[in-house]
């Protein structure tokens, strides 16, 4: 949901508004509602994600976070996940993790829900990129395939269950096929 703004809307303007279910982001001035996940989405999301941790966290490699707000590069997006080399984890003056990510993350994967529109998220992912992000997923569970962002790269395309994902070089030990990554939703 695209909300109108009737005057010139700062990102700083935007970040003191009240938090919104689902998250909204401030994408070139606009205020853009997430829409609400439903039950492929959450699936993936949260197998991804800790599978994630479960490989990178415990070495202190990186750690993956979901719907974590990360403001850079005049935006405010909510990625469904998104992946800190551990050095980057923004912390706060006592050492635990910030808040507030005022970073690009080094890896972002987007799932795509069923009302979504995926130039929307492709254009995050490609701001990512942009700002310094090594590598962005977009995961479409109803087509079962994954888009593969790099910069500088051709976009790649996977969809056969014996192709194993490309991740980050952080990320080297994590191994996901396609079809282990779908077989979720059937478990």
């Amino acid at each position: 949901m695209v909300q109108a703004i009737p005057k010139p809307f700062t990102l700083e303007e935007f970040l003191k508004l009240p938090e919104t279910k689902p998250a909204s982001e401030y994408i070139n001035g606009k205020i853009i509602q997430k829409p609400m996940p439903q039950g492929h989405h959450s699936v993936i999301q949260g197998e991804l994600y800790t599978a994630l941790n479960a490989i990178l966290k415990p070495a202190k490699i990186a750690r993956a976070f979901p719907e974590l707000r990360c403001i850079f590069g005049g935006r405010s997006t909510v990625p469904d996940i998104c992946v800190f080399i551990w050095e980057r984890i923004p912390r706060d003056e006592n050492g635990k993790i910030a808040n507030i990510f005022r970073a690009s993350p080094d890896w972002t994967i987007e799932i795509l829900s069923p009302e979504q529109r995926s130039t929307r998220v492709v254009k995050n992912i490609l701001h990512c990129l942009q700002h310094q992000t090594q590598m962005g997923w977009l995961i479409d569970p109803e087509e079962e395939t994954v888009l593969v962002y790099c910069s500088q790269q051709q976009v790649e395309f996977f969809d056969e269950p014996q192709q194993v994902l490309p991740v980050p070089t952080f990320a080297k030990d994590f191994k996901l096929t396609v079809g282990e990554l779908f077989n979720w939703l059937s478990e």
